[in-house]
């Protein structure tokens, strides 16, 4: 029987071949590792690289898109606080015009009311004096010729106007067509044009006493007429020698020009005010 040697893996290798498959092994190896070792590191670098090249990319993507929705939001806060200060601006403006409107309407309010006030205070002294005049009347027989008046050129005032060279009587002031009347009870003794005097009346009381009443704009009575204290006589005017609308009076002791008295202290005398 012949010898037979193993075969396939069961073969045990020579110790040349297997010597020889070593060397080739641990060159390969080597050469293998050498490269391996050169390479993986070059390559190891490159993939670290652009892993961390990746990595920065994403990293500077969130950055940025952290910082830019930081700044919207950043921005859209102030936008809200701007809105914010203006509606504030226009609410505090707003406020101001209607605290003024308010004082402006409480200021006519107030102005207004003075005035009505004021008014109301002239009638009641008009009223007054009336009653007050009424009642002297009454006790007397004498009134004032103009209710709520007052002198406004006095007795005796000296200028080139009057002929004699000073006032023969005492001027009440008074508008146009404002009511005139008698003082006292008489009769009327003259009742038309008196020259410089313009339209006049003269009426002749029961104590022999004399009043006048000139530059009247319309006559009511008549030469011959009886009034009675505080009759309406006239209208005032500006007729004659005048410079504008008033009522010369004279208190005199006869019915002609200058028989003049004082017609001040003829008034006062029968408990007049003037």
């Amino acid at each position: 029987m012949a010898f037979t040697r193993p075969t396939g893996k069961h073969r045990r290798p020579g110790k040349v071949r297997r010597a020889g498959a070593g060397a080739a092994g641990i060159a390969g190896l080597a050469t293998v590792g050498v490269v391996g070792t050169l390479a993986s590191p070059a390559l190891a670098a490159s993939g670290e690289q652009s892993r961390v090249h990746e990595t920065g990319l994403d990293d500077a993507f969130s950055i940025s898109g952290q910082i830019s929705e930081t700044l919207d939001d950043q921005a859209h806060t102030q936008a809200i606080e701007v809105e914010k200060a203006q509606a504030e601006a226009r609410a505090k403006e707003a406020a101001a015009k209607t605290k003024l409107a308010a004082k402006k309407k409480a200021d006519e309010a107030k102005r207004k009311a003075a005035a009505e006030k004021a008014e109301k205070d002239r009638d009641e002294k008009v009223k007054a004096a009336r009653a007050a005049d009424a009642k002297r009347a009454k006790l007397s027989g004498y009134v004032l010729p103009v209710d709520g008046s007052y002198v406004s050129t006095g007795y005796k005032t000296g200028g080139s106007m009057w002929s004699s060279g000073s006032h023969t009587g005492i001027d009440f002031h008074a508008g146009m067509n404002t009511p005139v009347k008698s003082v006292a009870a008489g009769e009327v003794v003259e009742a038309g044009n008196g020259g410089a005097y313009g339209n006049n009346i003269v009426i002749k009381h029961k104590d022999g006493t004399y009043t006048q009443y000139g530059h009247l704009n319309s006559m009511s009575v008549s030469v011959g007429q009886s009034v009675t204290a505080g009759q309406q006589i006239a209208l005032s005017g500006s007729t004659g020698n005048s410079s504008g609308p008033h009522l010369h009076f004279e208190a005199r002791t006869g019915p002609d020009y200058g028989s003049d008295m004082d017609p001040i202290a003829y008034l006062r005398s029968h408990g007049l005010k003037v």
